[in-house]
């Protein structure tokens, strides 16, 4: 089963996606030698707990019940520390962050969105990039960064929408 199968599962549990995400954020900052603290490591969780992008205003009430300040300059520090990591990613169509399946490679960010259930997943393609590269540069474009949002309807939302 791929991420995208995953991600779009409703019954899906994210206790390992959790547990995967803290693993290699604590790897990865400790190879970098910066500090997960306690509200970074809360923001990161709380970004894995589903396949849904969480804006900073669905962040403060659990900071705030977990016992941290609950302003929003304090989300959007974690958030923009978590997002130069590589360790989440900002979709701008739902102003929204989810988390990175590699935040070891700055990947092209590609994300499939369901306007139905809000489920999101990034798509890992290396064609839809060297697809991007190739035509940029045909009209002399060089591109520096790249993100794509495709807004569509997941399996699950489908199979709920068929008739039976």
């Amino acid at each position: 089963m791929t991420n995208v199968d995953i991600a779009f599962q409703p019954e899906h549990d994210h206790g390992h996606c959790i547990n995967q995400a803290l693993h290699d954020a604590a790897e990865l900052c400790r190879s970098r030698q910066l500090r997960l603290t306690p509200i970074r490591e809360l923001v990161l969780k709380l970004i894995w707990q589903s396949h849904k992008p969480l804006g900073a205003y669905d962040i403060l009430p659990a900071l705030a019940d977990a016992g941290f300040n609950s302003a929003p300059p304090t989300v959007y520090r974690a958030l923009d520390f978590l997002q130069e990591q590589g360790l989440v990613h900002r979709i701008a169509s739902l102003n929204a962050f989810m988390g990175c399946n590699h935040p070891e490679n700055h990947c092209h960010n590609s994300f499939l969105i369901c306007r139905q259930c809000h489920s999101a997943v990034e798509l890992e393609s290396p064609a839809i990039s060297k697809a991007v590269k190739k035509t940029a540069s045909e009209i002399g474009f060089a591109v520096e960064s790249e993100t794509i949002e495709i807004a569509g309807t997941c399996p699950a939302c489908l199979t709920k929408g068929q008739p039976e």
